[in-house]
């Protein structure tokens, strides 16, 4: 809030004050710039880093010189991540993990069994996640209540319990929680996997009260409908009805989430992004969609 005597005087001489408030603005904006957080030689940790969300973050984390540990279920598929991303930046440091989250004890030694280069996390981005089938809350199956609750929930909470003690004796790091749109809002068919986000974004608010009084930041990102990952392929199990989903909407990319990581873990010190919800245009709610194709609904002239 401008005083009333610089009000004043921006009224009298408003050439003068202009050329001054340039030269200020300038000089913020240079030393805000200054203060972002260079990523540069940075550790990160990404889980589900095989597809989508989590291989969109690997390469833009590369992009900007990290380091990066690459964790997922699926060798071959790190392999591959891991080779296109050299193709692009071809000096940046990776080593992959081929393991489950919901493997426990594998998890909690990772910050022993890494290699020396790669212990000292920097950034964890607990993406791994899934969801299974549609049914509704008397229809769901045990056994895929407790996968989807020990890879998203529990999985999430070993992550952060191996590699948060290394951080707070380092004094540094960022956790990074995908969450969902279905952490904030309930929808049909969905109970366990909403049940599992609401988890993950408690979970989240409660690590940032509990690391408030150190220099840790604690960042909670909730995607709506994002394309080109394997989540609706592995909820739906047929391609028609992946389609539909799809059809006539312009939804997120990978890319698009993994931009909202990157804002987040860039920002000053001092600057932490609690919580990022990012739809796609056309997209108000969980199953609140406007199918108006590519035009945005945007009306022709």
């Amino acid at each position: 809030m401008l005083s009333a005597r610089c009000a004043l005087a921006i009224f009298r001489y408003p050439v003068r004050c202009a050329v001054a408030t340039s030269h200020f603005s300038a000089s913020v904006y240079r030393g805000h710039i200054a203060s972002l957080t260079d990523l540069k030689r940075q550790v990160v940790l990404i889980t589900g880093a095989t597809a989508g969300i989590g291989a969109a973050c690997a390469m833009r984390l590369a992009e900007e010189g990290c380091k990066l540990v690459l964790v997922g279920r699926r060798k071959d598929r790190l392999d591959i991540i891991k080779k296109e991303i050299l193709s692009f930046y071809p000096h940046t440091h990776i080593h992959t993990v081929s393991l489950s989250v919901t493997d426990y004890d594998a998890v909690a030694a990772l910050p022993t069994t890494l290699p020396p280069e790669f212990r000292d996390v920097d950034i964890l981005v607990n993406n791994a996640g899934i969801a299974l089938g549609t049914p509704t809350v008397d229809q769901n199956r045990l056994e895929d209540a407790k996968q989807v609750m020990d890879t998203n929930v529990l999985g999430t909470i070993a992550l952060c319990s191996a590699f948060i003690p290394g951080m707070k004796k380092r004094n540094r790091g960022h956790i990074v929680n995908m969450g969902s749109i279905s952490g904030h809002f309930a929808s049909t068919t969905g109970s366990v996997y909403n049940a599992s986000k609401y988890a993950v974004h408690g979970f989240t608010s409660a690590a940032r009260h509990d690391l408030a009084a150190t220099p840790l930041r604690v960042t909670h990102i909730s995607p709506g409908m994002v394309s080109n990952t394997e989540f609706s392929h592995l909820r739906f199990k047929d391609e028609n009805k992946v389609a539909a989903l799809y059809d006539n909407i312009t939804a997120l990319n990978p890319e698009d989430v993994a931009d909202s990581v990157i804002y987040a873990v860039t920002r000053p010190r001092h600057v932490q992004v609690a919580d990022i919800i990012v739809y796609c245009t056309n997209q108000s709610g969980p199953r609140d969609l406007a199918r108006v194709g590519t035009s945005l609904g945007a009306t022709s002239k």
